[in-house]
């Protein structure tokens, strides 16, 4: 029988705890010196490291966003005296093809492209091509007309050549209502100023010729999404004009554009293309960006004359794609480039 005092049997399991936990302390201790030991614990260098500030990552924003130009705010427009001409034009600059495309419910004028699909956001993007010096720097004199022009004049040459369509009336209610709205949207910037990120953006010249058979392959891994493979876009469900434009053929923007000039359209692209590109993060490199629009403008499209554009040849800017020019170079490097010698002996 056994004969150990009960109090005593109750110690046994405190006891066995107190062992066990001994040894595990015991072997961890053992552990952490051998790791010591053998070079697995931190590093003076890996702690001062892990404490460091990490590395500033460089921004690929093409401007600083301080300082940028942005629109007015919508919301006080009530407030304006000619506030329903500033409405109308804002509306018929984002949806041009409805009141003025080939089913216009107001006049059938146009190919069916919307003026924001050049001018972004109804023209009040940074780099979009925006408005907001349209107030400030017209009228002015240009180049490719030789004389000053209006804001009137201007908007036409747009309808003549981006919409491959014709003119409206100066005294037109639609006229008087898109300047209504170029008026407001620029109605706090300086007389002859441009504000920052107005137009588009310029992109550097690359040392070669930009490259339409490189183009494609960045069109088809990039630009089919809203474009489609054919380049004729998507028109929306109404029919009544294009969600995403197409980018040559019957329906797009003529020789005649300004965005036909590889440099226009290749800043177009590195600042707002593909989808969801904006200023501040651009997706496509500066190479790509001049690449594609080889590409694009390499393909067939509307070709319509304007026999009185450049009456001083000198003045053709260095990528006017059409002879004759005040230098020797050929149509081929004026379209596609290298740029760098035309622009050095148009400085000359």
């Amino acid at each position: 029988m056994d004969q150990t005092p009960k109090p005593l049997l109750k110690l046994f399991p405190l006891i066995s705890g107190l062992l066990v936990t001994v040894v595990l302390l015991v072997g961890l201790v053992a552990g952490l010196l051998y790791f010591d030991h053998v070079g697995l614990s931190p590093s003076q260098d890996q702690l001062t490291a892990s404490t460091q500030t990490p590395v500033e990552i460089k921004s690929t924003a093409l401007m600083d966003p301080v300082g940028m130009w942005t629109a007015p705010d919508w919301a006080l427009v009530d407030a304006e005296p000619n506030a329903e001409d500033i409405k109308y034009g804002k509306e018929l600059i984002a949806n041009t093809s409805e009141y003025l495309g080939p089913q216009g419910k107001v006049r059938k004028i146009s190919n069916g492209l919307n003026c924001q699909n050049c001018h972004l956001q109804a023209g009040t993007a940074p780099l979009g091509n925006n408005y907001s010096a349209a107030k400030s720097t017209y009228p002015k004199v240009r180049g490719r007309s030789g004389n000053l022009e209006d804001i009137q004049l201007r908007i036409n040459g747009c309808f003549q050549r981006s919409l491959n369509g014709e003119v409206l009336a100066n005294d037109s209610k639609e006229m008087i209502s898109m300047v209504a709205y170029m008026d407001w949207l620029g109605k706090d910037v300086p007389k002859g100023e441009k504000p920052k990120g107005a137009g588009i953006y310029e992109l550097p010249l690359l040392e070669r010729a930009a490259d339409p058979i490189k183009g494609k392959t960045i069109y088809e891994s990039q630009c089919v999404a809203c474009h489609m493979i054919d380049g004729q876009g998507v028109m929306k469900s109404d029919g009544s004009g294009y969600t995403y434009p197409p980018l040559w053929g019957e329906y797009s923007y003529n020789q005649g554009a300004g965005l036909f000039r590889m440099s226009r359209f290749a800043g177009y692209v590195k600042g707002n293309m593909p989808f969801g590109a904006t200023y501040e993060n651009p997706l496509l490199s500066d190479e790509e960006s001049w690449d594609v629009a080889a590409y694009v403008n390499s393909l067939d499209r509307p070709s319509r004359e304007f026999p009185n554009d450049w009456p001083d040849v000198s003045k053709k800017p260095m990528d006017h794609p059409f002879g004759p020019y005040a230098d020797e170079f050929s149509e081929e490097q004026h379209k596609f480039g290298p740029f760098q010698a035309i622009k050095a002996a148009a400085k000359k």
